[in-house]
């Protein structure tokens, strides 16, 4: 439903813009019904919808088996605030909503010499986050209806799905993970000029700065006893519109 989602935004915005960009014709009144261009306002606003993938990235004790992470395409939305510094640099808060899915499968040689069930081999983690980046964008030349650009900074989320409080652990089912998260993201884009908006696709990269696991109160755990530290990565790919 996501993908289908996607690929209907995308099929319109090309109906309606396709012969705005590719034209030779310099598009001068843009993205504000013909009052004039946004690129040279203080302050620009609007927001963004998105497909992300998230996964983690294991540090190990010990050389077992790499736990596997299954990844499911989750869901971004969220508004933008733009500061024009100059014509090449703006500084940008994006706050939003994204939530994703993620499941472990642990090998058994995690349980040698445990009790398990085939149940105890597979942990979901549910994640809703409210993520807050602050971005530097540094933009080229803009040429005709076309600006390219990339983009990076630092972001923090805090985890509404976050069960770091739960007194239960992986011995009752419960895989937990910390609250508030740090990260620094990387990524590039393309401004595309249009009479009534801005349109701009973009894919950016998220990496984990901190250690995002809670660790069972067993320290032979074979969940969380192996794992030096879990760090979240992920891509995400936005559509804004200003």
């Amino acid at each position: 439903m996501k993908h289908f989602f996607a690929c209907i935004v995308l099929l319109l915005l090309f109906q309606t813009s396709n012969a705005q960009l590719f034209k030779k014709e310099k598009v001068t009144y843009d993205a504000n019904s013909g009052n004039g261009s946004t690129d040279n306002n203080l302050l620009r606003w609007g927001y963004f919808l998105g497909i992300n993938n998230y996964d983690f990235n294991f540090d190990y004790n010990e050389d077992l088996r790499d736990i596997y992470v299954k990844r499911s395409p989750g869901f971004s939305v969220g508004l933008i605030g733009n500061l024009r510094i100059n014509d090449y640099l703006d500084l940008r808060l994006e706050p939003g909503l994204l939530i994703t899915t993620r499941e472990l499968y642990y090998s058994q040689t995690y349980f040698d010499g445990v009790a398990f069930t085939e149940s105890d081999l597979i942990r979901e983690v549910k994640s809703t986050y409210i993520h807050v980046p602050l971005l530097l964008k540094v933009s080229t030349k803009r040429i005709n209806n076309f600006k390219p650009f990339i983009v990076g900074g630092f972001s923090t989320a805090l985890n509404l799905s976050s069960n770091e409080e739960n007194p239960n652990d992986n011995a009752n089912g419960q895989f937990r993970t910390t609250k508030n998260n740090v990260f620094y993201e990387l990524g590039f884009g393309i401004d595309f000029y249009l009479y009534n908006f801005k349109f701009t696709p973009s894919i950016r990269g998220l990496f984990g700065i901190n250690d995002e696991l809670v660790r069972d109160e067993d320290p032979n755990s074979p969940w969380t006893n192996n794992i030096n530290s879990m760090k979240t990565r992920g891509v995400f790919v936005n559509f804004t519109f200003q």
